[in-house]
């Protein structure tokens, strides 16, 4: 496989990452959130095969995934599992009888831009187009989700997947996650032109293995135990959410929650009203307002959310002090990973040389993977 000719691949599959400016660690509370997709992403060359044979090698990790339609293996924790849940949750509707073959291959260092994503969505595609199914957007959105919750064991909400779906270039992307109302919106005349750079640490990370899943049940013990103080009717803790819980309830009650709880609670709702004023900032070309919110967002993200690595919280310290960055935060989770940054593109060269040389000096040992990586946005996977 791996020195086959790419040529010889009939169908090709292209899956953007994406980036949340505002809105982080809000879509699993069914918060209000934003995103661009980016013009990076996950690429998947393949040919179908008649006898449910599926067959796949990547460009970025070792190994070869194997295994057959007709007897899905189990979850083994490896870069093969998303393959495998793609077609264990597309095949509980749908009878799924030809394969594919190909090589898979993401653009960016793995770890906050969403590519755990951007893997199940393409799967999920080339397994509809060997299978001649046809899904719309909110379907693969709702595949996606599963895939992750259902058997990869990550609980994310619903950012990643809309954005590398619904996206479209030159348009920020404004979802609420209660409804699923959504809304494009367009760069203002008055908008300076940027680019968005990817700040990545040198550091990968795991959600499953991660603090993550401890910050989302952290939120819902907070809206739990807000509903139960002020009397609001509550059902089962897991359909549980703050976006359900009035501020104002959360400001009688926070005193009355463990302080890691109402340090969630506490971005949460702030993290909403960033996400307000920084709509507001987009759709007049405010550049500048816009990305104060987005480092706001980061210091909410480091001292309420506590998520972050020494690494990015020393990268988030750089991007204060830089020259042309008009606002910057972690991107994805914030347990190691990417940064993300919106730029000004004419300031692009001394921007890469401060953050090069400001990171090298406190941490060395991940200068060989270090990349910096300057990118445009983009549309939604082409379904």
């Amino acid at each position: 496989m791996k020195g086959k000719n790419m040529s010889t691949y009939q169908h090709t599959i292209f899956c953007p990452y994406r980036v949340c400016p505002l809105g982080a660690h809000v879509d699993h509370q069914l918060g209000l959130v934003t995103g661009f997709a980016l013009d990076k992403g996950i690429t998947l060359e393949f040919n179908e095969t008649t006898d449910g044979s599926v067959k796949i090698t990547s460009k970025n990790f070792d190994g070869e995934v194997s295994f057959n339609l007709a007897v899905l293996p189990e979850k083994e924790s490896y870069w093969g599992d998303f393959a495998v849940g793609a077609a264990k949750i597309l095949s509980e509707k749908y009878t799924l009888t030809k394969g594919f073959e190909g090589v898979i291959e993401g653009t960016l260092p793995v770890g906050g831009l969403s590519s755990s994503a951007a893997v199940i969505i393409t799967y999920l595609n080339a397994l509809c187009k060997a299978n001649a199914i046809t899904l719309t957007q909110p379907q693969v959105v709702q595949y996606a989700i599963r895939v992750e919750r259902e058997f990869i064991g990550v609980n994310v909400g619903k950012l990643d997947q809309s954005c590398e779906v619904y996206c479209k270039k030159d348009k920020l992307l404004y979802l609420d996650t209660q409804d699923d109302t959504t809304e494009l919106i367009p760069c203002s005349k008055d908008m300076p032109t940027f680019k968005i750079a990817i700040i990545y640490s040198g550091v990968s990370r795991k959600l499953a293995g991660s603090a993550y899943n401890l910050r989302v049940e952290e939120c819902k013990a907070a809206a739990y135990a807000l509903k139960g103080y002020s009397g609001m009717e509550y059902g089962k803790f897991f359909d549980t959410h703050l976006r359900e819980v009035p501020e104002s309830v959360y400001d009688e009650y926070k005193d009355k929650l463990p302080e890691n709880w109402r340090k969630r609670a506490h971005h949460f709702y702030h993290e909403q009203e960033r996400v307000r004023k920084g709509i507001e900032a987009w759709r007049t070309g405010d550049i500048k307002t816009f990305g104060e919110m987005i480092f706001r967002s980061g210091k909410s993200s480091i001292y309420y959310y506590e998520a972050g690595s020494a690494p990015l919280k020393a990268l988030y310290d750089i991007m204060l002090r830089t020259d042309g960055i008009y606002g910057g935060r972690f991107s994805g989770a914030g347990f190691n990973g990417c940064c993300m940054a919106i730029i000004d593109p004419a300031k692009e060269e001394s921007i890469r040389e401060y953050i090069t040389t400001e990171y090298a000096k406190v941490f060395p040992e991940y200068m060989k993977d270090f990349v910096i990586a300057v990118c445009d946005t983009a549309d939604g996977v082409n379904l």
